[in-house]
């Protein structure tokens, strides 16, 4: 799989982020869409990680809890991340329908927290860093 079109699924990861990060300036904040960002960002980063890994496919799914197992069969690693991708997991499709889930200010926090440390774990930082150079 060429190194730009799994570079496109960090950079979709990151501009996920970024769009959950400029969401919460404003008034009222929309809690829901933010987690859901959080959780496409997460999402971005495991599968651009399993395409690097060789996975042609990865599954379709929002399921960030499988995403991350099937990393850790590539690196042992992801065991440090596990749990929070089973957190994020949950925004992945309830928040985009009315009364499916109460988002609360500390759950949109620490979505925010943990889209950013999944962002910056070293070994999807890694990945990114192979791939760029191998663009080039």
């Amino acid at each position: 799989m060429a190194p730009e079109y799994i570079l496109e699924w960090f950079a979709y990861a990151d501009m996920d982020l970024l769009s959950a990060q400029r969401n919460t300036v404003f008034h009222p904040v929309h809690k829901q869409l933010i987690c859901f960002f959080c959780q496409q960002s997460a999402e971005k980063n495991l599968k651009g990680f399993l395409m690097h890994c060789g996975v042609e496919d990865p599954p379709r799914t929002h399921d960030l809890g499988r995403l991350c197992k099937l990393c850790i069969a590539h690196d042992e690693r992801f065991l440090e991340i596990e749990r929070i991708c089973s957190v994020l997991a949950v925004y992945g499709v309830q928040p985009r329908y009315p009364s499916e889930i109460d988002v609360t200010e500390n759950d949109m926090k620490n979505a925010l927290m943990y889209a950013k440390r999944i962002t910056e774990f070293e070994p999807l930082l890694t990945a990114r860093k192979s791939l760029e150079l191998s663009a080039t």
